[in-house]
């Protein structure tokens, strides 16, 4: 079963051409018109799809309407000796008269019911630069990339300057807190000292000096006794 014709007015028919240069993006368009009244499914296809940028890339077109589809080439190296083998698809269906989803509706459409239209594409040069050589696309030139490499370098050498400053602060951090517990033994240490010698003297003092407050009080005891002993003598006699 041949597939039906092709429902939509395409311009252009055929090619699909893009006039340079190249080293920058190129847009060509596409025209559908909808001569019918029905509505219309498209969908836009292409060989090279990582080298177009294609918008809108599907749709629907109401009866007696149209649509541009803008197809911008991606900045590439331009040889006029290489065949250009890029083509385009315009593939087409009528629209359900029932709300559907669109994006199922093209998986589940049967093949035999859609219409295409091909284009090949077309890479034009002006007159006066057919015979000129063309550029890389945004090609960057030395000078930025020698002082990217400078200014890296400089990046490197202040890092590993700042690495060293840091080391250092930390080793002086570390000595900072060596000398501060060494100081705070030395205070416990005198602290220490301190308060062993004030028991000594609370301990052996008053034992010194009790052992001579009691002999004291012995011998005036005994003295007051022999004295009492005297003189009841005295007055026995």
């Amino acid at each position: 079963m041949a597939k039906p014709e092709q429902v939509l007015i395409i311009e252009p028919q055929n090619e699909l051409r893009f006039r340079g240069p190249f080293n920058m993006p190129v847009t060509s368009y596409i025209k559908l018109t909808n001569p019918s009244d029905r509505k219309v499914l498209f969908k836009i296809k292409t060989t090279a799809p990582k080298k177009y940028c294609v918008r809108p890339n599907s749709g629907l077109l109401e009866a007696n309407s149209n649509a541009e589809i803008a197809i911008c080439l991606q900045p590439f190296v331009f040889d006029p000796a290489e065949k250009n083998k890029h083509k385009f698809m315009v593939q087409t269906v009528y629209a359900p008269d029932s709300d559907a989803n669109l994006e199922q509706l093209w998986k589940d459409i049967n093949p035999e019911q859609m219409m295409d239209s091909k284009l090949k594409c077309v890479f034009e040069l002006p007159p006066d630069q057919a015979d000129a050589p063309q550029e890389e696309p945004a090609k960057v030139s030395p000078r930025p990339v020698v002082q990217m490499a400078m200014t890296s370098v400089s990046i490197e050498s202040e890092l590993e300057k700042a690495a060293a400053e840091v080391q250092q602060l930390r080793e002086e951090e570390s000595s900072l807190r060596q000398e501060n517990l060494r100081l705070k033994e030395e205070v416990l240490r005198l602290k220490h000292s301190v308060n062993v010698g004030q028991p000594q003297m609370s301990k052996y003092t008053p034992n010194a000096v009790q052992p001579q407050g009691v002999s004291v009080a012995y011998i005036a005891f005994g003295i007051l006794i022999a004295l009492f002993g005297i003189i009841m003598g005295k007055f026995i006699l």
